[in-house]
């Protein structure tokens, strides 16, 4: 395996492992079991 194989093999693998825990994370998301971080209150008038 020549090192120009070996270095596509390794950045396709680390993007294969970012992809796949970015979709784990999503699909095992659930909104309910944890408080919001920031609660943005919105104003019912902007200031001029």
């Amino acid at each position: 395996m020549t090192p120009k194989t070996r270095t596509l093999l390794v950045i396709l693998a680390f993007v294969a492992f970012t992809l796949g825990s970015f979709i784990w994370f999503i699909l095992s998301w659930d909104a309910t079991s944890q408080e919001p971080v920031v609660h943005l209150q919105h104003s019912r008038e902007r200031p001029a």
